[in-house]
């Protein structure tokens, strides 16, 4: 596993929070110890065929100093990675400590859009209406839409009104989910929301006409395959071209990651954001941070947080 660069620094010499490289030690020291395990099983079966003439003393000797130098990496391996692990506690702490200073106002006046892909779950709105709220900013709508898409149902919604014609047909369903994208964030007037109303929204709360500063998205359905697969990836890239920020986000221990998704449709990604490092970073973005994969899992490829700025520098 590629180790990521640690300790950046923000622009004006802010130093900028990241994750240790604690999961790429712990695969070092598994790694280490099945190497170990497997040698010393070496030296014994070694030293049980010896009398045999299978093996001789000088191999068995090496065996044993290969046992005793791989020893000697496991041990200095655990030691790092107990180093690494107190500093990731200790980076942890540093968001819970400073969300209170941090937060608020940096979203002062701002609106924000949340788009569930699947029913939307009450715990995990309910983190990113406290992040977005706590920094003075308002959760101006939530949509969600249910997966996998019934096709055939859309279909024949675009067929009975010409002005969807552009969309019709399997092979535009990236652009039916770039569309879809560009008004839940645009407001105004909402025409396919509107017409697909009763065919894929689950569940809508709050005005659609107000325009939204930046986007959030949460998908709560498992990984989708095919067509549903090409009409996410649309409504995904739609989001992250829409001129505002717009975040992939889900809760810590999600058993189907969708951030892998959300990357590859162009989203910056906040893992954990039911934490208190979860939502900091989610409001940073929120207010035009630095994009990308942040957190304290093990995708979070740049780090706990992004760049902390003054608020006038977040946009």
């Amino acid at each position: 596993m590629t180790h990521r660069p640690r300790n950046k620094v923000a622009s004006g010499g802010v130093p900028r929070p990241t994750l240790p490289v604690v999961f790429d030690l712990r695969y070092h020291v598994a790694s280490l110890t099945a190497v170990f395990v497997a040698l010393v099983m070496g030296i014994l079966v070694g030293v049980g065929l010896s009398g045999k003439g299978f093996v001789n003393d000088a191999e068995r000797d090496n065996l044993t100093s290969q046992i005793a130098g791989l020893q000697q990496d496991v041990d200095a391996s655990r030691e790092s990675l107990g180093s690494a692990a107190r500093v990731e506690e200790a980076l942890r702490r540093f968001a819970d400590e400073t969300y209170p200073t941090v937060v608020p106002g940096r979203l002062s006046g701002k609106r924000v859009a949340v788009l569930f892909v699947g029913p939307i779950d009450g715990g995990t709105a309910f983190s990113v209406g406290k992040a977005v709220g706590d920094a003075g900013g308002t959760v101006v709508r939530t949509r969600s839409i249910g997966v996998p898409l019934e096709t055939q149902a859309v279909q024949d919604v675009l067929k009975r009104q010409t002005v969807f014609g552009q969309l019709r047909g399997v092979g535009h369903l990236d652009d039916l989910g770039r569309t879809l994208a560009r008004e839940v964030v645009r407001g105004g007037t909402t025409p396919l929301w509107d017409a697909l109303g009763e065919t894929i929204v689950l569940e809508r709360k709050g005005p659609s006409a107000t325009p939204a500063d930046a986007v959030v998205v949460v998908r709560t359905a498992g990984t989708q395959r095919g067509l549903t697969r090409d009409f996410l990836a649309g409504v995904y890239a739609g989001l992250a071209r829409s001129g505002t920020p717009a975040i992939g986000v889900e809760p810590s221990g999600s058993g189907s990651s969708a951030l892998p998704a959300f990357v590859v449709g162009g989203l910056s990604t906040v893992d954990s954001v039911d934490t208190s490092p979860g939502r900091l970073a989610l409001v940073l973005l929120l207010g035009g941070a630095a994009p990308g994969r942040y957190g304290i899992g093990e995708s979070a490829d740049d780090g706990i947080l992004p760049p902390v700025g003054p608020p006038s520098a977040q946009g």
